[in-house]
């Protein structure tokens, strides 16, 4: 049975890209920032530290490791080992290093875990959609069956012994899109910390994890934004030690037929999800909540939360397509007043936020 909030109270939950906000009384540690365009999108660092120009060589290693990570996953990088993989499928099997087999190995685990609707193989169906205003009808149905023939995450073979990955069907690709940013920024943060940063945040365009606190001790503040004014503040959420991640259709879609279709492709199927607008997943690991969150929008309301409800130590928040809000069971949820600065919800006062 569905959780419902009520829409007195909240109307959405989702991540204001590349905005933290830290509030409070000064302190001899600052904040310290950098943002830039990485893996094709927007990279935020925050380095929490009294020391300025450690603060700025921590950040410069996290962005060195998403880099480095960017090299060796991405599907579009011709030199990638992701790309060998994609070149040889349906021939060899291709050895690749240690972590990127771990990777795809916890890729496939999700999939088994979510029976198919997260899946790295993916892109033969993804390929028929195009989300840059030039698609004006829908893909023919004998092609969107055809491309969902070379999908499978079952058709991935791994051999532990050499490391080697290969794909048994000639026209399937793997990528990382929905779970490449989570793990960039698990990665990030871990180099940052070991390099003494014990309190920041790395936000990859709403693919955010959190460690210690702010300046002034306070937890990290996330801005909530509508999907239709999403540059535009209407609530905050409290994190700490937390990954928060969100899939929604609000910014990448496409309108056929006066029917608006979301970029997240049901690789079961090959056509968009629906039933959602969007997912916000939260637990401590950005790398899961990065695939869960693509998973259970997939899945939709119904069993996107069975399978939430499932997890421990996993809590979702879901905007259906009829702007019902629907949280998981174990969820905490704390309402926060439209100010430009945080205040609690005060429900005894009526207030609204």
């Amino acid at each position: 049975m569905l959780r419902r909030v009520s829409l007195l109270f909240i109307v959405c939950l989702l991540l204001m890209q590349g905005n933290v906000f830290a509030q409070g009384a000064p302190s001899s540690a600052k904040a310290h920032k950098k943002v830039l365009l990485l893996m094709g999108t927007r990279f935020e660092l925050v380095a929490v530290s009294e020391n300025e120009q450690l603060a700025t060589k921590a950040i410069d290693a996290g962005v060195d490791e998403i880099k480095r990570i960017e090299a060796l996953i991405s599907e579009w990088q011709p030199t990638s080992q992701t790309s060998a993989i994609n070149r040889a499928a349906g021939s060899m099997p291709v050895s690749v290093d240690p972590e990127l087999y771990d990777l795809i190995v916890r890729s496939i685990k999700v999939s088994k875990l979510t029976s198919g609707a997260f899946d790295i193989s993916f892109a033969a169906a993804y390929k028929l959609w195009k989300f840059d205003g030039s698609m004006t009808k829908m893909p023919p149905p004998e092609e969107v069956a055809a491309s969902v023939k070379h999908i499978g995450y079952e058709r991935i073979i791994l051999d532990p012994n050499n490391h080697s990955v290969f794909l048994k069907d000639p026209e399937m690709k793997i990528g990382f899109g929905a779970i490449g940013k989570g793990y960039a920024a698990n990665r990030a943060r871990d180099v940052m910390r070991k390099m003494g940063i014990q309190a920041g945040v790395v936000n990859a365009a709403g693919d955010m994890i959190t460690w210690g606190k702010q300046p002034d001790g306070q937890h990290w503040y996330v801005g909530i934004a509508d999907p239709a004014e999403k540059d535009k503040v209407f609530s905050w959420l409290t994190a700490s030690e937390t990954a928060i991640v969100t899939s929604g259709d609000y910014e990448k879609f496409v309108v056929i037929d006066g029917k608006r279709y979301g970029h997240i492709i049901d690789p079961r199927t090959g056509y968009p999800a629906s039933g959602l607008k969007s997912v916000t997943i939260i637990c401590p690991d950005a790398e899961l909540a990065d695939a869960l969150a693509t998973a259970t929008y997939v899945l939709g309301p119904e069993e996107g939360l069975y399978l939430i409800n499932q997890l421990k130590g996993v809590e979702c928040l879901m905007i259906t397509d009829k702007d019902e809000i629907v949280a998981s069971d174990n969820l905490s949820l704390h309402f926060y007043q439209n100010k430009k600065s945080p205040q609690k919800y005060n429900k005894e006062a009526n207030a609204q936020p």
